[in-house]
């Protein structure tokens, strides 16, 4: 009877905030919705206050929907799965597949136990996701239908572990090692890991092996600007402390709050921020499950009207320079009008209520990051009042080092540092104020994989990070970005020249979608992509004849822009960029790739 009752009691135990809140550590950091900073105390915590309530699903997919209750259970299945399996602390298993509820509970049920997960961004090449499986050791896979051929070669020398993304089912040997496409893939029988049923000999040993803090949760291969993708190693204590302390400082979420999922989830951005910050808060995560086109992307903001979207840049440029500026700059009527404070942000407020109707119309927190923010565009929303907040960080401080409110902006400024993150500016300009931005604290990675001359180059001999981003330090403490050690060009009179504030104001001229600034011999050239069948519409020409005149467009574009930069930023010469920019993942221009200085190697560190 006693024991019918100790076990009553244990079921019914709910990790309140306020009792967590009153909990105390020796290192001084305070807890908010975990008991402790392991990505299994984040699930047990959430579920002990939200059960019942719905924690992911795909857009358009009922059928994929699951409880925090089902999460739970799933997690604790594939860990002893993976256990009786083998695989003890520290064995690395890849995650290879778009944003989906079974990533994320393949992720929970490999870290719980102190595994490592290696995500792997389903951008990557066939080429690139085999060199990170063999650099990180990888002894399994995690892997969807659309990813499988590109692994094969993997699978052939590690066929033991061989999950199917879409259902979690385990394919065994021999079938693993012989199946030569995604169909067969898809097709091939297997066990559901998640159904492994929890008795007493499955939950001791579950119990044995939980994670600890320091252990390492996310082995991540970062695919940069510059090139050379590295391994950056973020244990449960970076990761999760890193979402638990921004819990309550930037949005008051509530549970059963709905949230649109448009990021990769193998990228630590919108892990953190978009995933486990939210799971802590017991919201709905709804995956887009496609690209983000207008045609997807619109119905779906209509039907889930989320309190929360993470984006990057991108986006919000592609819509203020496609919807909005044109209203803008096109309409006589209203044009006459912004020159005025006032008008100009009434102008702006009536825009912006039609544009976070687009977005559902509930839409409480508007997250950018990734990549530096257009000003133009900020100074819109700020005048707006859209409740967007710009946040910074690296994919090496798991990610988030500052962040703005939504309702409280300073335009060019990201905002305040993260409680208990140490910055720090190395060698400042006298004048500007401006150094490298230098990190310590919770969230800083415990280094790079097996590369011990990079890890000695990327820390200060008193522990601090560099991130290899310039950066300015205002008197009240807030940060604002100024660009990247790596891509500052030094002037013929030993300027810094910043080649994305030049970048930002050619991309606001018309037709202009991105731009991409670079030395060559002694001066600075802009390349330049416009929107063609835009411009062809616009100048009555047919798309050959609109592309003879964009060259003559580029030519005036560099005259435009030099009437409004400093002498020594001046542009040389302005080249039509005909192909689209290849990016990263988070959509910044890899410019490595257009370097015309053919005996520069690439670079190592890179912003997430």
């Amino acid at each position: 009877m006693s024991k019918k009752k100790s076990k009553k009691k244990e079921k019914a135990v709910v990790w309140s905030y306020k009792k967590i809140k009153g909990m105390k550590r020796d290192d001084g950091l305070k807890m908010k919705s975990v008991t402790e900073f392991t990505m299994e105390s984040v699930v047990e915590c959430t579920v002990s206050r939200n059960s019942k309530r719905i924690a992911l699903r795909t857009y358009a997919e009922p059928d994929t929907a699951i409880t925090y209750a089902q999460l739970k259970n799933m997690k604790d299945a594939i860990s002893v799965v993976l256990l009786e399996q083998g695989f003890v602390r520290g064995d690395r298993i890849a995650l290879l597949g778009e944003s989906c509820p079974t990533w994320l509970v393949a992720y929970f049920g490999i870290t719980s136990i102190g595994c490592v997960a290696v995500p792997i961004l389903p951008d990557f090449s066939s080429k690139e996701a085999c060199q990170i499986l063999e650099h990180s050791k990888a002894k399994g896979i995690v892997v969807n239908s659309k990813h499988f051929e590109k692994v094969i070669p993997f699978v052939k020398n590690q066929p033991s572990f061989l999950v199917r993304m879409e259902d979690l089912f385990h394919i065994p040997q021999p079938i693993s090692a012989q199946l030569e496409d995604r169909v067969q893939f898809g097709a091939a029988p297997g066990r559901d890991i998640t159904r492994r049923k929890m008795d007493a000999k499955a939950q001791q040993l579950r119990q044995a092996s939980l994670a600890r803090e320091e252990d390492l949760a996310s082995l991540i291969y970062t695919s940069g600007t510059t090139g050379n993708s590295k391994g950056v190693m973020l244990t449960h204590k970076n990761l999760v402390w890193n979402a638990d302390v921004s819990t309550d400082v930037y949005v008051n979420l509530k549970p059963g709050d709905k949230v649109l999922s448009i990021l990769p989830i193998s990228h630590v951005y919108e892990f953190t921020t978009g995933q486990i910050l939210e799971l802590m808060r017991g919201c709905e995560i709804v995956y887009l499950g496609k690209a983000p086109a207008p045609s997807i992307l619109l119905p779906a903001l209509k039907e889930v009207r989320p309190r929360i979207v993470m984006t990057v840049p991108l986006l919000m440029e592609k819509v203020y320079r496609s919807s909005v500026l044109p209203v803008l700059r096109d309409n006589e009527n209203i044009a006459k009008w912004l020159r005025f404070s006032i008008t100009r942000k009434f102008i702006s407020r009536i825009i912006g209520r039609k544009l976070k109707g687009t977005f559902g119309g509930r839409l409480k927190f508007f997250g950018i990051g990734g990549a530096p923010l257009d000003l133009e565009v900020e100074k819109f929303l700020a005048d707006a009042k859209f409740p967007y907040a710009i946040g910074y960080g690296l994919t090496e401080t798991a990610p988030l080092i500052a962040g703005g409110l939504p309702k409280k902006h300073f335009v060019g400024k990201i905002g305040k540092l993260v409680e208990h993150v140490e910055v720090k500016l190395e060698d400042p300009d006298p004048q500007t104020g401006v150094g490298e931005i230098l990190v310590k604290g919770p969230n800083v990675m415990q280094g790079y994989y097996d590369n011990e001359k990079l890890n000695e180059a990327s820390f200060t001999s008193d522990g601090y990070f560099r991130t290899g981003d310039l950066g300015h330090l205002d008197k009240h403490g807030r940060l604002s970005i100024k660009g990247r050690t790596k891509t500052m060009i030094l002037g013929s009179g030993g300027e810094n020249i910043y080649p994305e504030l030049i970048e930002a104001v050619i991309n606001n001229q018309s037709f202009v979608t991105e731009s991409l600034v670079i030395p060559e011999k002694g001066g600075l050239i802009a390349l330049v992509k416009i929107d063609i069948e835009l411009f062809a519409q616009k100048m009555a020409l047919n798309v050959n004849d609109a592309k003879t005149e964009a060259l003559k467009y580029v030519a005036k574009i560099r005259e435009d822009v030099n009437k409004e930069l400093s002498a020594f930023s001046r542009l040389s010469s302005a080249e039509l960029q005909e192909e689209p920019f290849q990016r990263t993942p988070t959509q910044k221009i890899k410019r490595f790739l257009y370097s015309r200085h053919k005996d520069e190697a690439p670079k190592d560190k890179e912003p997430s």
